[in-house]
């Protein structure tokens, strides 16, 4: 299995097929009704993916069944070869459509502010995130070779991973939550109370679903529910994009795992970064 190196986009290191295809995503055409989810990777994607599809197919269950999420939702920026790009997929895609993205704020296609499309953003925080993220890495096999821990943890540092640095993204998706049409939410609210965070995001779409059907949702979108569903837990994709038996694409799902993978010294060398990226905003997080 080889790892194609990444490739710099605007300044953004992306996986390297992703930017063979980013003159279609700069020009993609949003709709007024879709909405966007955005996150950074390895923060609740796929979650709050399977919750919104779940809320708009509340009477059509079936379908969230029948097809896997990675199709339900396509993903604005994916392209590996012989297989459709993110922006094919959704061209094809009858509104309303879902669109799923890691894009910071600063390199959305400009179509979806013209279109005041509504924006879901998910945070997590930045320690969980860089354990998650390296586990990814191994296994699915577009992303670059990621070396050691140890030189993965500086990279993220450094903001050389795909999609830049974490702490770019949150802040920027933060500021913009303050102006614009953004639900911001936070993992670990997720995983402390579900139904709560679920109430949010069907108010924030404009429905009305009664405490039973909310209660449905969050049966059907628990970690333990979506781990074990072939349709949400990317066990269908090829073994050549995602190699399963390296790591599980949903491996543990809780918040304080980076105890178990950080070493004293490098959870000392993170929190001086953290503090130095972090000081000049009002964002906090439960690590």
């Amino acid at each position: 299995m080889i790892h194609p190196p990444a490739k710099l986009v605007r300044g953004m290191p992306i996986l390297g097929p992703f930017a063979e295809n980013w003159e279609n995503v700069e020009k993609f055409q949003a709709r007024p009704d879709d909405l966007l989810i955005c996150t950074y990777p390895k923060s609740g994607t796929t979650w709050i993916c399977e919750i919104v599809d779940q809320i708009l197919a509340v009477n059509n269950a079936e379908g969230c069944k029948n097809a896997a999420i990675f199709e339900r939702v396509p993903f604005l920026e994916y392209a590996v070869p012989n297989m459709i790009s993110g922006t094919a997929a959704l061209d094809q895609r009858a509104s309303p459509r879902i669109i799923k993205t890691h894009l910071p704020v600063e390199l959305l296609p400009k179509s979806f502010w013209d279109n005041k499309v509504k924006i879901i953003y998910v945070a997590r925080n930045a320690k969980d995130v860089a354990v998650s993220y390296y586990h990814f890495y191994q296994m699915a096999i577009v992303h670059p070779e990621p070396g050691t821990w140890d030189e993965f943890l500086d990279s993220y540092i450094e903001g050389k991973v795909c999609f830049g640095p974490w702490s770019t993204h949150v802040k920027g998706w933060w500021q913009m939550a303050k102006k614009w049409d953004v639900l911001y939410l936070f993992y670990e609210d997720m995983l402390e109370d579900l139904t709560r965070e679920i109430r949010k995001v069907v108010k924030f779409m404009g429905k009305d679903l009664s405490k039973e059907l909310v209660e449905k949702i969050a049966s059907l979108t628990s970690f333990k529910a979506m781990k074990e569903n072939k349709n949400s837990n990317y066990t269908t994709v090829p073994s050549s994009v995602m190699d399963h038996s390296i790591s599980p694409f949903m491996r543990k799902g809780v918040c304080g795992d980076w105890k178990n993978q950080f070493s004293v010294a490098q959870n000392e060398k993170f929190d001086k970064y953290y503090q130095r990226e972090m000081a000049d905003c009002d964002l906090s997080f439960r690590s």
